[in-house]
């Protein structure tokens, strides 16, 4: 069964952030339009379907994997649209349109109870870097464990992330609920406090959900580098990361991969 097509005016939320790939400027450099849509917001609109379905059960204890494809850009219309798959309980693939182009797809699964949450023995807490060393293959080692980045989700901030990302369902407002897309956020603050990167691009994500986050609640991320390749002349990183509320309680996990070197930058 396909639902009735979501659509979302796509806010740029990193304008101004040290990522260039979201600067027109810089972006149109690199082939691009303009300035692309962070990819943890484009995985925010992705989650629409989901969290629309199965409300803070999915929140609870669902999953979503995202990949990213093509840029959707500031101010133009993403159509998310979801189906269910055939032979699955509680499963629907998602897609994002925009301009007549697949921009992302992924899918989301509702579980009848959560998957065991990972030992918090194998995600220790490490401090951030006092001065943060450029993204390389060196610094991004295979195995290394990243610095752990703290924050405090207040009502304020959760409030205008609803309305950037443009999220329309009252559940979140309502019951003082985190969105998954700050979840997914967090994977890429993993990477951002813990080394310096140039114009950079996140590629994809899959999120596992342990627990509901709370507003007022502080969030932390603890994470490990999976893997660091070349592909296509990129520099690929891979994490695997957890969220934490409180300190102790597993939010989420994540399996967050990004190019953190373009060919572009390299030559």
């Amino acid at each position: 069964m396909s639902t009735a097509a979501y659509q979302v005016e796509a806010y740029n939320t990193s304008k101004e952030s040290d990522n260039k790939i979201h600067d027109d400027a810089t972006a149109k450099k690199f082939g691009f339009a303009g300035g692309l849509v962070p990819g943890v917001d484009v995985y925010a609109y992705l989650t629409h379907p989901a969290a629309a379905r199965w409300g803070r059960d999915w929140l609870q204890h669902g999953a979503a994997d995202c990949r990213l494809m093509l840029p959707v850009y500031d101010g133009a219309i993403a159509t998310v649209r979801s189906e269910d798959i055939p032979g699955e309980d509680d499963a629907m693939t998602i897609t994002v349109e925009s301009a007549g182009q697949l921009c992302a797809q992924g899918t989301a699964r509702l579980h009848g109870a959560a998957p065991s949450a990972p030992e918090l023995a194998d995600f220790s807490t490490s401090p951030l870097p006092v001065e943060r060393p450029p993204a390389t293959p060196e610094t991004l080692p295979k195995g290394a464990l990243l610095g752990t980045h703290e924050m405090a989700i207040t009502a304020d901030f959760a409030a205008e992330y609803l309305r950037d990302v443009r999220e329309t369902l009252p559940l979140y407002a309502d019951q003082g609920l985190i969105h998954p897309g700050i979840i997914c956020r967090l994977g890429n603050w993993a990477l951002t406090r813990n080394v310096v990167l140039g114009p950079w691009i996140h590629v994809g994500s899959s999120i596992q959900h342990f627990s509901v986050a709370k507003m007022g609640e502080d969030l932390s991320v603890r994470a490990r580098i999976t893997e660091n390749y070349e592909r296509k002349g990129h520099l690929f990183v891979e994490l695997d990361a957890v969220v934490l509320a409180g300190g102790d309680r597993i939010v989420a996990r994540i399996d967050h991969t990004a190019i953190y070197e373009p060919r572009q930058v390299r030559s």
